[in-house]
């Protein structure tokens, strides 16, 4: 059974993590990490946006996920 990673909702086969999210022992990435890299996907799929779109559409999107939704930088 198939299940979403926490970080990003990706489908995975186990455990709260993709191997995108997580460093080479397994470990979330810090948020400054994961947040860049979430910028970065966006700006790829969605190269209209402008940088202030990009990062406030990527907190919001954090803000809904289980692994960020505390985090002080979401808020």
């Amino acid at each position: 059974m198939s299940e979403s990673c926490q970080s990003c909702s990706m489908t995975i086969e186990s455990g709260p993590y993709c191997e995108h999210c997580t460093s080479s022992d397994g470990t979330l990435r810090d948020f400054d990490e994961v947040f860049e890299r979430f910028q970065q996907w966006t700006r790829r799929h969605e190269p209209g946006k402008s940088k202030e779109e990009v990062a406030k559409s990527t907190l919001a999107f954090m803000r809904t996920m289980p692994a960020w939704k505390d985090h002080p930088g979401v808020r």
